[in-house]
């Protein structure tokens, strides 16, 4: 243990730069914290960045939105909507943004305006596909329908992030 604290102190002044980028930036080159879905229709989350880890969770809801918050090698260490933080195989998840209805039934609107026209309502715990966010906004797909939801309203995107 002492050998590991003393090479571990003459580390050169370099890597604690790249340390400080990984904490925005993962070892993938992707930002850190970023938001994924599950690719599958049953995902393992363990306790630890590897197989002999025990499983915590697993999940069976493919499309499922959860938060990386860690990279390391193959495995990413990621947060889901109730809180739960676990590792997960890289080949788990997927660029692909979803995100789920929080709070009670919403209103989908025609147009980003509270005054728009209504045109669907969804239920919470629904998984939608994110198609563009900007602002308070973001456009969502479900099913083949389509409409804008408050950004405040879903979990799964960020609180300033723009996609598409």
């Amino acid at each position: 243990m002492f050998a590991v604290a003393l090479v571990l102190a003459s580390v050169a002044p370099a890597a604690h730069a790249a340390a400080d980028i990984d904490a925005t930036q993962g070892l993938s080159g992707l930002p850190v914290p970023r938001f994924v879905s599950l690719k599958s229709d049953k995902a393992y989350l363990r306790t630890g960045p590897g197989d002999r880890y025990p499983v915590q969770w697993v999940y069976v809801r493919k499309g499922l939105p959860v938060e990386v918050v860690r990279e390391y090698g193959i495995w990413r260490q990621v947060r889901d909507i109730g809180g739960s933080v676990g590792w997960m195989n890289k080949q788990l998840i997927g660029g692909t943004r979803t995100a789920v209805v929080t709070g009670t039934v919403r209103t989908m609107f025609g147009t980003p305006d509270l005054q728009a026209r209504a045109v669907w309502r969804i239920a919470p715990g629904a998984i939608v596909r994110v198609v563009l966010c900007s602002e308070a906004w973001c456009r969502v797909d479900r099913g083949g329908k389509s409409g804008y939801i408050l950004r405040a309203q879903l979990w799964g995107v960020g609180a300033t992030e723009a996609i598409g």
